[in-house]
């Protein structure tokens, strides 16, 4: 990214009570750089399941971890980065959603449903940095 800025930082408990607050950072980062509504939703949606995911995933309900959502622009995009205090996971090799076996299961839909909304997911520190980045162009 060129000439990158970190314009909000939002530190929260893991607690799903919590992802309210999320929803208001969104908000307010969608309406401060005027994101169109019909990118709004992808953004509110891939968010927000990214940090359920910390927080049942990664931090594994643990109030005393926290997830942190930072968001980043430049002049191309805007991101959001959802870091969690727990282990990572292997996401190199997560099983496919849309694959016959696993189209029945209630679980395993919520990275392929980002890569979906976002323009570019990205994992750093070992699974526990998700890395959501959406062009400006689209909204």
């Amino acid at each position: 990214m060129s000439n990158t800025t970190v314009i909000e930082r939002l530190v929260i408990p893991s607690d799903l009570s919590n992802v309210s607050l999320v929803e208001s950072l969104i908000d307010k980062v969608c309406a401060n750089l005027s994101i169109h509504e019909d990118l709004y939703g992808n953004v509110l949606i891939a968010v927000t399941e990214a940090v359920n995911n910390a927080i049942i995933h990664g931090n594994t309900f643990n109030i005393h971890k926290s997830v942190t959502v930072e968001v980043i622009q430049d002049d191309q995009s805007f991101t959001f980065r959802i870091i969690d205090e727990g282990n990572g996971f292997d996401y190199m090799h997560l099983p496919d959603p849309t694959a016959p076996e696993n189209i029945e299961k209630e679980n395993g839909r919520g990275i392929f449903l980002i890569q979906n909304l976002s323009d570019c997911l990205d994992f750093e520190d070992n699974g526990k940095v998700a890395v959501i980045s959406f062009d400006k162009q689209n909204a």
